[in-house]
């Protein structure tokens, strides 16, 4: 499947109609949440929301700001009230940041109120995609790879409590879309 194939609309439009509640797509910096989710909303014919586009929207200042200025612990609490109201307002798909299913109340929220999607990928996948920006709080100081491996396996078991699994290799965004559809239909 490419890019430009058209999927198939009508089966499409059939799992859109069994999903009752919003999509949440977790799991490390550089799966594709944002990206993926984009595609994703757009084949559902719904709403997609960056939850870190809209903690800077809310508090007029970058991710990395606001690590910067207050801390983890700060910006963890505000992620949450972020992703809560989200999944009320919400009925689309919603890309969360890459520690916000690690914080137990903001995955409990997710889980109990939304789909959990775990997007997962190679690390070597991700230390290439991450290094196309720098924007990324977690990875200014050492060796990404190294990190994001530390990270994999700090994360882990509270991404693996998501109720969908995927992984993301170096393929077209749709096809990873496509995959997350296929997952969540079977999970229903």
């Amino acid at each position: 499947m490419s890019e430009e194939t058209p999927l198939d609309t009508q089966e499409i439009a059939r799992i859109a109609g069994r999903i009752d509640r919003p999509i949440v797509l977790v799991g490390l910096m550089g799966v594709g949440k944002s990206t993926v989710g984009r595609k994703l909303a757009e084949m559902l014919k719904r709403d997609f929301v960056d939850a870190d586009e809209e903690i800077e929207d809310a508090a007029q200042r970058s991710i990395s700001e606001i690590f910067a200025e207050f801390g983890e612990e700060y910006f963890r609490d505000g992620e949450r009230r972020v992703i809560a109201r989200l999944i009320e307002e919400r009925s689309g798909v919603i890309a969360t940041g890459g520690g916000a299913f690690v914080d137990d109340e903001t995955r409990s929220v997710i889980l109990e109120n939304a789909i959990a999607v775990w997007i997962h990928s190679d690390i070597d996948i991700l230390v290439e995609r991450t290094s196309r920006r720098d924007t990324r709080p977690l990875l200014k100081n050492g060796d990404p790879k190294e990190i994001l491996t530390r990270l994999y396996e700090a994360r882990e078991p509270f991404y693996s409590q998501a109720q969908v699994k995927v992984t993301s290799a170096n393929t077209p965004h749709a096809q990873t879309a496509w995959a997350i559809l296929e997952a969540i239909d079977k999970w229903l």
